[in-house]
């Protein structure tokens, strides 16, 4: 995959996700997590380490970011979904900034 810049938007919307007043659910902070890393590919997906049998967190979180990937999800794809989830994350949670 080639090397994708992160918009001024996705930059933005990765702060503003550290500033929600309440934490999301599970599946949004999953959500989250592999649409950031699918905007990102630091590293890309192929390169990234599978997590350990007992790491149950990070088999979450790789089963979520391996599903936007085999969807066929481009990296700026997901940026453009992470700004729209952290709007929503915005009016749904509120939002100190």
């Amino acid at each position: 995959m080639t090397f994708t810049p992160k918009t001024p938007a996705f930059e933005k919307a990765v702060k503003d996700s550290r500033n929600l007043k309440a934490k999301p659910d599970n599946d949004e902070l999953l959500e989250l997590y592999s649409l950031f890393k699918q905007g990102t590919q630091d590293p890309p997906f192929a390169d990234a380490p599978k997590p350990g049998m007992f790491d149950l967190t990070g088999k979450a979180k790789y089963n979520a970011w391996s599903k936007v990937n085999d969807d066929g999800v481009t990296a700026s794809q997901a940026q453009e979904k992470y700004v729209k989830l952290v709007n929503s994350l915005k009016e749904k949670y509120g939002f100190e900034g």
